[in-house]
């Protein structure tokens, strides 16, 4: 991709691979670039330093972001101790986690906005989402769930389980990741994005299971592997994202190595922000080992009045390290390091359409098995076994609803009752939609086995008048989220018949003779001359409209109707 007058967003853009890439992004002459950083000051002073840098580009080549793109738009400022800390913030912080990903959901998340804002065409996101995520602490979090239980079995600290539940919800994981992947995926479509890259992690440096260094805690450290774990999911859902039609092109980077360097200098240590302060303890005030240790003491040890200050390298991300660390941990046969320019040009090249061999998605897709020859050769075997089967037990395998979801079984039960009454697409065409919707419920009413088929797997039948629902003991939808009785309105009904029940009336009937119409269509739009493969759904394919097969018509809609055709091989 062309990356010159393309406005270029760098999500992370004050760190070390950030920084990094912004610079060596200019050279491709962008229109703007809009950098961001989770702190107001951290992305004023990235913007600062870079017009200073640059002082031809004009003042609003570079426009500075900031905040959490992980929670909503009015939360995005407020440090997570404090959304947690307060009921009301943490219970938006819940419902913008575990709720469905309904509109107002993705407008009022902060990513969404900052992506409709200001439409990108190129996206690098180098937020070190495993990071932000894992290091939350899910073991932290459930460790004092166990503890407040404890207490609240013998009926104390009843509240503080309440908080603490609600915080344990709040470090769910997978749910947080699905959500921010979902939402960058929707706001980018609706943004106009036309390529996303992701520097991640391998959560270790590169290192295996034996990596040395933990949290104080066993080796290996259970957070240090959590932000693996979340660093490869994230990968297989950019995966998936790069498999989907209308998703940008997505590319990720994944460096297996320490990264640095931003700067080395001497001065004031901090650690979050703050300085280290220096305290001491004489020998004669020294702890006795004796009885018990407290980790956490409210004694005070001898304050020097100065703080920590040495000589440091700083390594973006990973924080500042003393040369001693930063010699043991780059040795060869620990860490080592990959630097920030090297990963920038890596970055550059696959937008613009070069190979750099880095590009885990693109290594996924040819590393993981597709579809083979033998398989689509044997398709054909597997079916007409399946319907001489059918013909020898006197039944049709319609659905068992174990694929999922329920609009598969309704569509394949709507599709075989229309084959079972009007036989063809041809003989649904030629009828009125009156008469269609008549007849199929006149043949549910006589085929009580069928009818009891259907029902059992949870899929109920709506009759032709759209109030009286045929069903059994369980239904698939609407799908059970905590509320057993839900308000019957038309429009709930509309998306119920929709999403899973077998839907009789008139309308419906209508719809299927539309997909038959563009189905027709499609075949006549192919020239009659044209014998080649540059076509699938021909009228051989559909038997010239002289039947009607339940799975192909199906597949066409999930093809066509649901958007969901296969991108890949």
């Amino acid at each position: 991709m062309d990356i010159t007058g393309k406005t270029v967003l760098v999500l992370g853009g004050w760190g070390l691979v950030g920084s990094a890439i912004v610079r060596k992004i200019i050279e491709e002459k962008p229109s703007r670039i809009i950098l961001t950083s989770l702190l107001q000051s951290e992305a004023e002073e990235s913007v600062a330093a870079l017009r200073n840098e640059y002082p031809h580009l004009g003042p609003d080549y570079f426009v500075p972001w900031w905040g959490n793109i992980f929670v909503r738009h009015e939360l995005k400022d407020k440090p997570r101790e404090e959304i947690l800390g307060d009921p009301s913030c943490r219970q938006m912080l819940i419902e913008d986690i575990l709720d469905e990903l309904t509109e107002d959901v993705l407008k009022r998340s902060s990513l969404y906005q900052l992506l409709i804002t200001y439409r990108p065409e190129i996206v690098i996101d180098c937020v070190n989402s495993a990071t932000a995520i894992a290091y939350q602490d899910i073991f932290q979090s459930s460790r004092d769930v166990l503890q407040k239980l404890q207490a609240a079995k013998s009926g104390k600290q009843i509240h503080e389980l309440f908080e603490a539940t609600e915080k344990l919800l709040s470090t769910l994981y997978i749910p947080q990741l699905i959500r921010h992947v979902q939402i960058l995926y929707q706001s980018m479509h609706t943004a106009g994005t036309k390529i996303y890259v992701k520097i991640g992690t391998s959560g270790t440096g590169g290192m295996g299971l034996n990596i040395p260094y933990t949290h104080s805690e066993e080796r290996p450290s259970r957070v240090l592997l959590s932000k693996s774990g979340v660093a490869g999911a994230h990968t297989l859902l950019l995966f998936l994202m790069g498999r989907t039609p209308d998703a940008p092109i997505t590319k990720e980077i994944k460096p297996t190595a320490a990264i640095a360097w931003k700067r080395i200098g001497y001065g004031e240590i901090k650690k979050r922000g703050a300085p280290v302060e220096l305290e001491d303890c004489p020998p004669e005030q020294g702890t006795r080992l004796e009885g018990s240790f407290e980790i956490r003491t409210s004694k005070t040890y001898t304050k020097l009045g100065d703080t920590l200050k040495s000589v440091f390298i700083d390594t973006g991300e990973n924080g500042i390290f003393s040369r001693g660390e930063f010699e043991a941990i780059s040795t060869p046969g620990q860490m080592e390091f990959v630097t920030p320019e090297e990963i920038a040009e890596d970055v550059i090249f696959e937008i613009k359409g070069g190979n750099t061999g880095h590009d885990i998605i693109n290594a996924l897709d040819n590393a993981t098995l597709a579809p083979t020859y033998r398989a689509g050769f044997l398709f054909n075997s597997a079916i007409t076994m399946m319907r001489k089967l059918e013909a020898e037990h006197n039944v049709r395998s319609i659905a068992f609803e174990m694929l999922g979801p329920p609009r598969l079984s309704k569509l394949l039960f709507e599709a075989h009752l229309l084959r079972s009454t009007f036989v063809t697409i041809k003989g649904v065409l030629a009828s009125d939609p009156r008469e269609i919707s008549k007849t199929l419920e006149h043949y549910i009413f006589s085929e009580r086995r069928l009818r009891a088929e259907i029902l059992s797997i949870g899929i109920p039948i709506l009759l032709s008048d759209g109030k009286t629902l045929l069903r059994g003991t369980t239904v698939k939808i609407p799908p059970y989220r905590g509320e057993n009785v839900l308000p019957i309105t038309p429009e709930n009904i509309d998306t119920w018949a929709h999403d899973g029940w077998v839907d009789l009336r008139v309308s419906n009937m209508e719809r299927w003779q539309n997909r038959f119409r563009q189905i027709m269509a499609e075949v006549e739009s192919i020239p009659a001359a044209d014998t080649s493969s540059r076509f699938l759904h021909t009228a051989e394919y559909w038997n010239h409209f002289d039947e009607l097969d339940e799975g192909k018509v199906v597949g066409w809609i999930f093809i066509v109707e649901e958007k969901g055709r296969r991108m890949k091989a």
